[in-house]
């Protein structure tokens, strides 16, 4: 039997958890490229995943820590909207995906890896990237370098 390994997803597993909220603890630092960060707004910021699930999955956070999506301010969720809609502009022109999917984990039951500060999530589609790799082995082939995707990204949210 072949392995295609994915070692990077070691450390989300089984790797030590940092104190505090990772998405609160980069939003404070500047180091907006070691921090995966492409593009910050008045209300929130956009990060590229670290753990991604298809290459250009970003999500869209605000800088407010709420894990209650109904105690967001409307200046919030106006804000987190505007950027989703810059988000969207910037992966169709620098990456050409054919579909988009769009989610919101409200909850580790609902799926949210981080459920102390919500977030939107924002994962490109290509026809066909869906294939038996995850189903029989377990393993999501990921076909470009983080910092790529970042540097294309990013030179996209500039433009838009």
């Amino acid at each position: 039997m072949d392995n295609l390994w994915a070692a990077w997803r070691r450390d989300f597993i089984l790797g030590p958890r940092e104190k505090g909220c990772v998405f609160c603890n980069r939003i404070r630092k500047r180091s907006d490229r070691d921090n995966l960060i492409l593009y910050r707004a008045k209300k929130s910021v956009v990060f590229m995943n670290k753990y991604p699930y298809n290459n250009g999955h970003v999500m869209i956070i605000p800088y407010a820590h709420e894990s209650d999506y109904t105690q967001l301010p409307d200046n919030i969720m106006l804000d987190m909207q505007r950027v989703m809609v810059r988000s969207l502009k910037a992966i169709y022109t620098s990456m050409d995906p054919h579909g988009m999917n769009i989610g919101l984990n409200l909850g580790r039951t609902a799926g949210a890896g981080i459920d102390d500060h919500l977030h939107y999530h924002v994962v490109p589609r290509w026809n066909g990237d869906t294939n038996y790799m995850p189903v029989l082995a377990g393993t999501k082939v990921i076909s470009e370098a983080l910092d790529n995707t970042w540097q294309k990204l990013v030179n996209a949210f500039a433009e838009i």
